[in-house]
């Protein structure tokens, strides 16, 4: 990590903070400031496969469709060296994703964080790849999540447009940002059921871009609703509705296949932690 280049590009990451804060690559020091800076982990160039019982929606030459389960990292990266969804489906595919999406995301296309269920394609082919990356980028796809919120919101349904970016005090949070800290997040969202109390509500969520914790940014920052057992945006311990997950599903994902041009449809069941909210 030598050029100044690759300097700038740590700190427009995020892995620079000066005096505990997140700065730009112009940013000027003073005397006294205290760096931070976290390097990226240096790993193995050859992927060693891991056999997983994974729960397939789709199969066929050009991509893969996942029911990811929750707690399963989709790629390597720093402390989940081993055990991700990239290491199941390589075992799975006999090494047949497309290399050519990173040396350490190897067919990823778009992402689950770690503790969210649901639908998840790989490409398999670089035809699938190029195809899939140009539908997610022109909101052509169609990705519909569940969700359970600590609180119900005002609104029955609506649409909420900000923009987030990551949090400027908190590197593992997103939040909402003014542009052009932020980029445009666009969710909507629909209130299927509530309890009388009013202590939670079951939400049907559509996402039309793809920004990182978008709903859960959303629903807490915006509706003032979190999402139960959301570690990270809430405080789990302090709900009045116990759960044993963060209760975030991607239930239905809706894409045109790269090859046969064919619109199709998959839906990943909710898990039994929902069930008491239907």
């Amino acid at each position: 990590m030598e050029s100044r280049a690759a300097l700038q590009d740590l700190i427009r990451e995020g892995a620079v903070l000066v005096n505990g804060r997140l700065v730009k690559p112009r940013h000027t020091l003073a005397a006294g400031d205290r760096i931070e800076v976290t390097f990226p982990v240096v790993r193995a160039e050859v992927f060693v496969p891991e056999k997983m019982d994974l729960v397939l929606l789709h199969e066929d030459e050009d991509l893969v469709v996942v029911d990811k389960p929750a707690g399963l990292v989709v790629h390597p990266g720093s402390g989940h060296e081993t055990g991700t969804l990239v290491h199941g489906l390589l075992h799975h595919c006999e090494g047949r994703l497309f290399a050519g999406a990173g040396d350490d995301r190897p067919g990823i296309v778009h992402r689950l964080d770690k503790d969210t269920s649901g639908c998840l394609v790989v490409a398999k082919s670089e035809v699938a790849y190029r195809s899939l990356v140009a539908q997610f980028s022109r909101r052509e796809t169609e990705k519909r999540y569940r969700a359970v919120t600590e609180g119900v919101p005002l609104e029955e349904c609506g649409s909420i447009a900000t923009q987030i970016g990551r949090h400027p005090h908190h590197r593992q949070k997103m939040a909402v940002r003014p542009a052009p800290e932020g980029k445009l997040a666009l969710t909507d969202y629909e209130v299927l059921r509530s309890d009388s109390s009013g202590q939670w509500a079951s939400l049907a969520c559509v996402i039309h871009t793809g920004r990182t914790h978008q709903i859960r940014v959303h629903l807490k920052e915006c509706l003032r609703c979190p999402i139960l057992g959301d570690v990270i945006y809430a405080q789990p311990n302090r709900q009045a509705t116990k759960v044993t997950r963060l209760m975030l599903h991607a239930e239905r994902l809706v894409f045109r296949h790269p090859v046969s041009d064919e619109m199709l449809e998959f839906q990943a069941p909710l898990p039994p932690e929902f069930a008491p909210f239907l």
